[in-house]
């Protein structure tokens, strides 16, 4: 877009917004109150200083579900752009299926709204990429749901791992650990859509199928026309908190071996991954046994950080910092003619101090911020690009995986350099009529 094309799009936008005073309501349409979009509105519910005005959805019982919960009487819309078009709405909450946010982001943006969006941000790169220039060109306030960005405890441990706390990390990773096994999400036939019309709604942008009632709303992560895999849904989560410890943008290479060995249903996603990014210096690893939930450490963690001065590892609710026994001096090599030499290893001291620390990763501080940031137009703690750069590791994690290749990664170009043919799957063409503004 050229620069008046984006003065234009910026002047657009800003003409629909509303200034908000610091003791106004922000009235607030969300699209998209099933599991997680629920989930989000209870967060946004704990405030006095928002308002539900309007809520969209395919089902009528969320939506109804929405409104009584709202103490308030929002519209109903099934079409979102009716609620993106509401006057009333000064703000929109985007929560639904992955396939759909970015079609709905982009067009929130371009008309005026500030927009709450849940992870992961896209399905492909290339939107994501999108959604952040056009988040720009608006200059609309934006926040992705990756809500550990807003919670103080795990604020203070990035700070500790940024700062060196536990040295130089070399390995990060992050575990996806449960047991569906054997029947997992279940093997239902294709068969007739019960509503046709709410069947191809659902679908938008992507391609048309048979219907399945495994590929409609929760279970719908579990198929790759619409989601990402547990690699997107719980994996952006961890690649963004160790990102953001490590303080680093994007890898510079991504592998990944896994596949679908032992569940027996109708999904399309792997049911044992595992994906190595190098991000120059450290690698990250998610890891996803979805057929045998034992602990993938010692302590049992989410997530763990490995540093040459100790080990972070962290939970839901709190995090420890275990010291590694440092030597001053040398390792000597081994010798049979003197075993006492190899025992020799100097003085062992604590590379760092044993901490821990507790907290809430609740959604509800991620809702705070976004109203304060709607009304103060500050950045927000997980604002656009850091959801994007976030989301694409993970996507790319995908894409070696579909190509069973090492890939080396622009970060910048956002490309890769080593394999062309895997730059196709950056992003797909969507089914006629949708298109990306």
């Amino acid at each position: 877009m050229n620069t008046s094309r984006r003065t234009f799009a910026a002047m657009t936008a800003l003409s629909y917004s509303r200034i908000l005073g610091a003791n106004e309501k922000l009235r607030l349409g969300y699209i998209g109150v099933g599991n997680r979009g629920d989930q989000v509105h209870d967060a946004f519910l704990e405030y006095a200083d928002q308002q539900t005005v309007a809520v969209c959805d395919l089902r009528e019982d969320y939506m109804d579900l929405a409104v009584k919960k709202s103490r308030a009487n929002p519209v109903k819309y099934k079409d979102y752009r009716k609620l993106i078009e509401d006057k009333n709405v000064d703000a929109v909450v985007i929560a639904t299926p992955d396939h759909w946010h970015a079609l709905q982001f982009v067009e929130a943006c371009k008309a005026g709204k500030d927009v709450y969006v849940e992870k992961p941000l896209s399905l492909t790169v290339a939107e994501g990429r999108r959604m952040v220039e056009v988040a720009r060109e608006t200059k609309r306030v934006t926040q992705v749901g990756i809500h550990r960005r807003s919670s103080k405890f795990l604020q203070d441990a990035a700070q500790l791992v940024r700062e060196g706390g536990i040295g130089h990390v070399t390995v990060a990773r992050g575990y996806h650990l449960q047991n569906e096994w054997p029947k997992g999400i279940g093997n239902p036939a294709d068969g007739p859509a019960p509503d046709a019309e709410m069947w191809d709604k659902w679908l938008g942008p992507a391609p048309k199928v048979p219907y399945n009632q495994n590929r409609m709303f929760y279970n719908f992560r579990w198929f790759l026309g619409y989601s990402g895999g547990q690699l997107t849904n719980f994996g952006v989560h961890y690649m963004d908190m160790l990102r953001w410890c490590l303080g680093k943008d994007s890898p510079k290479g991504v592998t990944a071996m896994g596949g679908k060995y032992v569940v027996e249903d109708n999904r399309e996603i792997p049911d044992t991954l595992e994906v190595l990014w190098d991000f120059d210096g450290t690698m990250i690893n998610f890891v996803q046994y979805n057929a045998n939930r034992a602990p993938g450490n010692a302590k049992g963690s989410e997530m763990e950080l490995r540093g040459t001065k100790g080990t972070m590892y962290i939970w839901g609710n709190r995090w420890e910092v275990v010291p590694e026994q440092v030597s001053d001096s040398p390792r000597p090599p081994r010798s049979p003619v003197d075993r006492a030499l190899e025992k020799n290893i100097g003085k062992l001291s604590p590379g760092t101090q044993a901490k821990t620390a507790q907290g809430s990763q609740d959604t509800t501080f991620h809702a705070r911020n976004f109203i304060d940031c709607v009304k103060s137009r500050a950045k927000c703690n997980c604002d656009i690009l850091d959801g994007h750069l976030s989301t694409a590791a993970t996507l790319i994690g995908g894409i070696a995986l579909k190509t069973k290749s090492y890939l080396e990664w622009d970060g910048k170009a956002e490309k890769f350099t080593n394999n062309s043919g895997a730059n196709q799957y950056l992003q797909y063409k969507y089914r006629a009529p949708y298109k990306l503004g």
